[in-house]
């Protein structure tokens, strides 16, 4: 079976992103796997409630599709986009779904970027989506 790959984080982004993999994954008929990192520095317990709750009603939606699905949640010292190229490979994903925001030019050479890295490391091709 297909399997369509998507980063979650629990802002507009990742809704996005959710969205539009869901999508994808019913156009392919293929499996969606949802990953969601948590870095070990994020081990804030109102982060962790957040990103539960927000994952509970993802899958909620996601039930309401008949899409056939599964969750993935780390909590790892590695780098998110690591993760979601890792589970990209380990699948045999045809695509990965990510969400990105808007950055400034100093931005994205201080902090870098996850969604640089997906788009050249990713074993296969990765859609960019915008929240609405």
């Amino acid at each position: 079976m297909p399997v369509v790959v998507v980063g979650y984080v629990p802002k507009p982004e990742g809704e996005a992103a959710v969205r539009r993999a869901a999508e994808e994954a019913a156009r392919r008929a293929a499996r969606l796997i949802v990953v969601s990192t948590q870095r070990d520095g994020e081990a804030d317990p109102a982060w962790i409630e957040k990103t539960a709750a927000d994952l509970e009603a993802t899958r909620q939606r996601l039930d309401g599709t008949g899409c056939d699905y599964e969750i993935r949640q780390t909590v790892a010292g590695e780098d998110p986009a690591d993760d979601l190229v890792a589970v990209a490979e380990e699948t045999g994903a045809e695509l990965v779904v990510i969400g990105i925001r808007r950055r400034s030019n100093v931005g994205k050479l201080i902090l870098g970027t996850q969604a640089q890295r997906i788009l050249l490391d990713a074993p296969c091709p990765v859609l960019a989506v915008k929240p609405d």
